[in-house]
């Protein structure tokens, strides 16, 4: 019988995994035991994307460890095996006609102490940032990353991947360990899967460009609105730094909704989520889950938090990527080494240009925890 415990022991801790990946985030399923467990290791996309260490830790010392990985969000209209999504999917998530671009439009720091008394946090990295890329490419846009180096390999997304991965560890001073991926697809079917999340908006939203069209105040989303609540960024105050702020509520509200009492004992909300996970979702293959799921067992919503690097005027000129969000290098450094000490995060100073040259600092925010429901603009 212990045989059995076991299992199912690691398992809920996976559950918190998908806190710490799909929302943050990662796997989960208690109820299905360890052949769900098993089912989604096999059946799941992975790529080679960070080199193995040298030699193999053992499962003690990987718990031991801190976990840094990278949680990207792909707005591409394949599967994650690279086959075009049918004619159906795409009508109902609006996503228009399979051209084969693949942008990396949400991009996610995941830290995992080691020590349990210290909590986790995620980090977003706006798409727009102006920043060096790694590889050769020069100062452009931070999502342009992947694809450039996608396209000078022959269309290879492993390079691209690692490129993506390289130019982060270079802005942030981390050193990420694991890769995750998600297409919009998948996000689309975990929404589904969970019953909805809960969001919080302001004031009353209607955007032609995403399709979003949603009333003030607290309300559930899941499927194609819950897209289109993260995808919209015209006819925000902040633009894409407000769609950051909007995916970080999003996925903080997934993670209560994972965390919350029933969904995790419930088969069919499992079974659901984990075939989403399976069919649209690629990690690093060195990746050990159950050891992160260990780690990630005390885990509750209230230490998870979300944060966004510091960032300067929002309007940018660049030579040749149009207006891009100016960010310092040092300053970003500075701010995830103060995470990474449990040092309280100074606010952030998200900017906008005032036409003139000038910007002026924005109003102080809230820290994002999955812990109930934010409300954002």
């Amino acid at each position: 019988m212990e045989q059995v415990r076991q299992p199912r022991r690691v398992l809920a801790g996976i559950g918190r995994t998908v806190v710490v990946l799909v929302s943050a985030t990662a796997l989960g399923a208690s109820a299905l035991g360890w052949t769900a467990y098993r089912g989604v290791t096999v059946a799941v996309t992975t790529d080679d994307v960070i080199a193995a260490p040298a030699t193999a830790p053992s499962r003690e010392k990987a718990a031991a460890t801190d976990t840094t990985f990278l949680l990207v969000g792909l707005d591409s209209r394949t599967d994650a095996q690279g086959r075009p999504l049918s004619r159906e999917i795409l009508d109902e998530l609006q996503a228009g006609n399979p051209s084969g671009e693949q942008n990396t439009d949400t991009m996610i720091v995941v830290h995992v102490p080691a020590d349990p008394a210290k909590k986790a946090f995620a980090v977003s990295l706006p798409r727009d940032s102006y920043v060096d890329i790694a590889g050769g490419f020069g100062k452009h846009k931070l999502n342009s990353a992947y694809t450039r180096a996608k396209n000078a390999n022959g269309g290879s997304a492993t390079a691209g991947r690692r490129n993506l991965v390289e130019t982060v560890n270079n802005l942030t001073g981390l050193r990420v360990n694991h890769y995750a991926e998600i297409n919009m697809y998948a996000f689309s079917q975990i929404t589904k899967a969970v019953g909805g999340v809960p969001i919080c908006l302001n004031k009353a939203v209607k955007d032609n460009y995403s399709g979003a069209d949603f009333p003030q105040g607290e309300q559930v989303l899941q499927g194609a609105d819950a897209l289109k609540f993260v995808r919209q960024r015209h006819g925000l105050p902040r633009g894409d730094l407000d769609r950051v702020r909007r995916q970080q509520a999003f996925l903080a509200g997934l993670a209560s909704r994972v965390l919350s009492a029933g969904t995790l004992t419930d088969p069919g909300k499992v079974t659901a989520l984990l075939d989403a996970i399976k069919t649209s979702v690629v990690l690093d293959q060195n990746w050990n889950l159950l050891s992160l799921a260990e780690q990630v067992q005390g885990l509750s919503g209230g230490r998870i938090e979300f944060h966004t690097i510091p960032t300067l005027r929002s309007d940018l000129a660049t030579p040749a990527d149009g207006t891009a969000v100016e960010v310092n290098p040092k300053q970003v450094k500075a701010f995830v080494q103060d995470l990474l000490s449990a040092v309280p995060a100074p606010p952030v100073q998200m900017r906008q240009g005032l036409g003139s040259g000038t910007v002026a600092p924005e109003q102080q925010q809230e820290t994002i925890t999955a812990n109930g429901v934010h409300c954002v603009n």
